[in-house]
């Protein structure tokens, strides 16, 4: 094996010393668009539960309107 020349090692080294520049950036960017996931699930999942509590604040309401019609003899009769 031969060895390489002062010129050649530095151009290698050079060459490595980018490429981890750029997969030092790539896993930056990474670790921001992994918390900007987690934020959106986050998000997400708020909505879902906020879906889920409006779904139960209507069942109260249609279950007191039902009642109101009855005492007021407006509900149809059943079917």
């Amino acid at each position: 094996m031969t060895a390489m020349s002062p010129a050649m090692t530095d151009l290698v080294l050079e060459h490595l010393r980018a490429i981890r520049a750029d997969v030092r950036s790539t896993h930056e960017r990474l670790d921001m668009l992994t918390t900007r996931v987690s934020s959106v699930e986050h998000g997400v999942a708020s909505l879902h539960g906020d879906m889920a509590h409006m779904g139960g604040r209507l069942d109260r309401v249609e279950q007191r309107l039902d009642r109101i019609e009855r005492r007021l003899d407006l509900a149809d009769a059943p079917a």
